[in-house]
């Protein structure tokens, strides 16, 4: 079995998270290479190794963080993908959710499923991402079982492989969601690097 080329370390509570969820497909198609997901959890991430997101956030009159939100809706209609954020529920935790991933990590085509359709219940309908009822009925909605994910959820295993998949991209350079790796050690990050992803791709195929 070939190894996948890409490596998406992903939080679903961050939009453009979202977005390059969305957009990494074409990528993928057009470059013939294959990428696995690997949930985190982004807070983890920017309590160890960048707490100015924090900081940017209690600014009320921070500048670069207000146009942030109308690029993200510019990435957005350009992407087709609906943006409704923020929304009440903004910030989430997204603790519940990263670990219904986690539960879904080995079965990568599942996991693909819920993490699309939980995007879309953040960003498109406002539910709450952190509210594990809603999270096992967008499941239920995928054909997946809501219920047995949530007792997943709570297992010691599922949380344990939460804790190494964030201290592993820490580990490698991350300091956000999404992290992207190609080929191991060519690291990238966010919606609007995805076009040097895919040169990467491109200019290493063999």
């Amino acid at each position: 079995m070939v190894a996948a080329r890409v490596e998406f370390f992903f939080d679903l509570s961050s939009p453009w998270t979202c977005l390059a969820f969305h957009n990494l497909p074409g990528v993928l198609e057009r470059t013939k290479a294959s990428a696995v997901y690997r949930p985190i959890l982004v807070g983890g991430v920017f309590n160890a190794v960048n707490p100015a997101v924090y900081a940017a956030r209690e600014q009320a009159d921070n500048r670069r963080l207000q146009h942030s939100w109308k690029v993200l809706k510019d990435w957005a209609r350009l992407a087709g993908v609906p943006m409704n954020f923020p929304s009440r529920w903004h910030p989430a935790k997204g603790i519940a959710a990263m670990r219904f991933c986690c539960a879904l990590e080995e079965e990568q085509a599942a996991l693909v499923r819920f993490a699309r359709a939980a995007f879309a219940s953040y960003f498109d309908r406002q539910e709450n991402l952190d509210d594990p009822a809603v999270l096992a009925a967008v499941a239920d909605a995928e054909g997946l079982d809501g219920a047995a994910l949530i007792a997943a959820a709570g297992s010691d295993a599922v949380k344990a492989r939460l804790r190494a998949n964030t201290d592993e991209v820490i580990a490698r350079g991350g300091y956000g969601s999404p992290t992207i790796f190609v080929d191991g050690g060519d690291m990238y990050f966010g919606n609007d690097q995805l076009p040097l992803i895919e040169a990467a791709l491109k200019r290493t195929l063999p």
